[in-house]
């Protein structure tokens, strides 16, 4: 009895492990919006009641504090250094650490929290921290600076940047979407 029980529950956990290993991403703009489905470049997703919305709010680089918990798009430039692209102030942490962008060798992102700030001789410098690691981050006046809030339905429209997980049959977990170019 104990066993079955015990391979019932690892049955469970293999299922939850593949579902979780089966998301998928999506970047770019919305191109069409019907009901609720979003299309984002030859993808067709789904918004559930369940789906995640989350707004970029524009922000400003004094708007970040220390302690808060950062999603960081960077540039590599000579002898490694990091240039932030985009700075993503998130409500809570989310898969921290430092790894490829889009399996490029020259882009990184890095989720961390923020130690603290400084004016570096390259421009404003971010230490960063995560389990097993840390970054240094020069973030330069182009760099993108968003908070991630709470978002709405209204939000979806034709044009505006996205940048979501969906599950194998297209329905969108958690969607980001910023602010219509």
């Amino acid at each position: 009895m104990a066993s079955s029980r015990l391979s019932k529950v690892a049955l469970l956990l293999a299922c939850v492990a593949i579902a979780a290993s089966a998301q998928e991403r999506a970047r770019g703009v919305i191109t069409a919006v019907s009901g609720d489905e979003i299309s984002v470049g030859n993808k067709q997703l789904r918004i559930s009641d369940k789906t995640e919305l989350l707004f970029m709010q524009p922000i400003v680089l004094g708007d970040i504090k220390a302690g808060s918990f950062l999603a960081v798009t960077s540039q590599k430039g000579p002898g490694g250094q990091l240039t932030a692209l985009e700075i993503r102030v998130q409500p809570r942490p989310v898969s921290p650490g430092h790894r490829p962008f889009d399996g490029r060798d020259d882009q990184t992102m890095t989720n961390a929290t923020l130690d603290g700030m400084v004016q570096a001789s390259t421009g404003r410098e971010l230490s960063l921290s995560y389990p097993g690691g840390s970054q240094k981050i020069v973030v330069p006046e182009s760099a993108a600076l968003f908070a991630l809030v709470p978002g709405k339905r209204d939000q979806l429209v034709v044009g505006a940047p996205v940048n979501l997980t969906h599950d194998p049959s297209g329905v969108a977990l958690r969607v980001q979407v910023g602010p219509k170019r």
